[in-house]
């Protein structure tokens, strides 16, 4: 065994243990910190597997963007997590049925690529040395899937430009100040100049010359 393979299997077991972690910590925060730990093996399993821009993409993308989302929603919600598991063992049948369904057919599908032929993997692996996976992918994605890539684009920033819609509200107790106001402003808006004695009588020294004169 090479310092790949060894490599594979030290990864692809942080990776199980890092996802069966997901599915039974307790507390949701935790849970979250070990899908980003699950992330991480999977790019260093696709870096093993020369596909260095799904790598790179899964940790920019996942990492780097949805799981602090999903950090900072569940940091802000406060789950009662004692209500939710209330139904846990009520629900489990058919969730573990579900899920053995999904990893028979996971490992049918699976095992059709472990099942490839030698020479066919010993030309895929001379291929990829010679060619480069990420330029491959922007000659596909800028050719061939342009325009599903730019409906895609629409599509986000539709999403994006919703999202500010929905939560952007007036309140009354919020201190946001209008940037036309503050450009139409002049100084004789702001500042009032009044005018005032240079000297003024305290009165204390008033009402002692009050009593004197009574």
């Amino acid at each position: 065994m090479d310092a790949k393979t060894g490599l594979f299997y030290v990864f692809a077991a942080v990776l199980l243990f890092a996802a069966f972690r997901v599915i039974t910590a307790r507390n949701p925060v935790h849970a979250a910190l070990f899908l980003v730990l699950a992330f991480f093996q999977a790019a260093a399993v696709w870096i093993l597997l020369k596909a260095e821009f799904l790598a790179i993409t899964l940790v920019l993308v996942y990492v780097g963007a949805v799981m602090v989302l999903f950090l900072f929603v569940v940091m802000m919600l406060d789950i009662n997590m004692d209500s939710v598991r209330k139904g846990f063992w009520k629900h489990f049948p058919l969730a573990g049925s579900v899920g053995a369904i999904i990893a028979l057919e996971m490992s049918y599908v699976l095992m059709g690529g472990f099942r490839e032929p030698p020479k066919l993997a010993s030309a895929a692996g001379s291929l990829g040395e010679q060619v480069s996976n990420t330029k491959e992918l922007g000659k596909l994605l800028y050719s061939e899937y342009v325009y599903p890539l730019e409906i895609a684009a629409v599509i986000l920033l539709v999403a994006i430009i919703a999202a500010i819609a929905l939560t952007l509200r007036q309140r009354k107790d919020s201190k946001s100040v209008n940037p036309a106001d503050q450009v139409r402003v002049k100084a004789a808006d702001r500042v009032r100049l009044v005018k005032m004695k240079s000297v003024v009588a305290a009165p204390v020294a008033v009402a002692s010359v009050e009593e004197k004169q009574a």
